[in-house]
């Protein structure tokens, strides 16, 4: 069984899309609902895959070195789909609710056809096993952070570094996109470190029975 562990790291919507933006926000105020700042709206378009867009993606197959595919988006995703043609099983975490439904959305948006039809359905480890909910046993209030529950394994925490997912727009924007990348392989390496833990394959643990 091949394994493919990965993670994204997005991006707010460019500047060309911030007209329809600024569009929707006026249309959210003129029907009465609650709307924050334009500029709060705008940034958190980075978890919307209609809007935002990906920074890098960073993956590993089985127990093979981390990749990371960063540059134009739409090249991003074609290598990743490429990738994808001979996996057997997709890990990783919070993948259903954000990673792979962004990667999804942003596949449609510009046109990159995904090499395989993945089954989003709830409740399963497989071909998506997604890590934090397997950690909850699919109890939909429990939604630990990757950083609290290494530090509940006792493994080291890919945070801490010089910078985290809140900082990446600001970052990408200084232009200092190997930092980005850095922080997505690492989240890549915890989790595959945690998937290992979670399933009893971590050779610290021994041989099982």
């Amino acid at each position: 069984m091949r394994k493919l562990f990965f993670d994204i790291e997005t991006l707010p919507a460019e500047k060309d899309k911030h007209s329809i933006l600024h569009e929707i926000h006026r249309r959210r105020a003129d029907d009465g609902k609650k709307v924050e700042e334009i500029e709060s709206f705008i940034a958190k378009t980075s978890l919307d895959g209609a809007f935002g867009r990906i920074a890098c993606l960073s993956y590993v197959i089985d127990d093979g070195p981390v990749k990371t595919l960063c540059g134009d988006e739409k090249k991003i995703l074609q290598d990743f789909w490429e990738v994808a043609k001979e996996i057997d099983l997709f890990i990783g975490f919070n993948i259903l609710d954000f990673d792979l439904r962004f990667i999804y959305q942003r596949s449609v948006v510009l046109g990159v056809k995904p090499t395989r039809e993945l089954n989003f359905a709830r409740y399963r480890n497989s071909p998506i096993y997604d890590v934090m909910r397997e950690w909850a046993k699919w109890d939909m209030q429990d939604k630990i952070s990757l950083d609290t529950l290494a530090k509940v394994l006792s493994l080291p925490s890919s945070k801490g570094g010089s910078i985290e997912g809140k900082d990446v727009a600001k970052v990408y924007k200084d232009g200092r996109i190997k930092e980005i990348c850095e922080y997505c392989e690492k989240d890549v390496e915890l989790t595959r470190k945690i998937y290992n833990k979670m399933t009893f394959e971590d050779p610290s643990l021994g041989r099982q029975g």
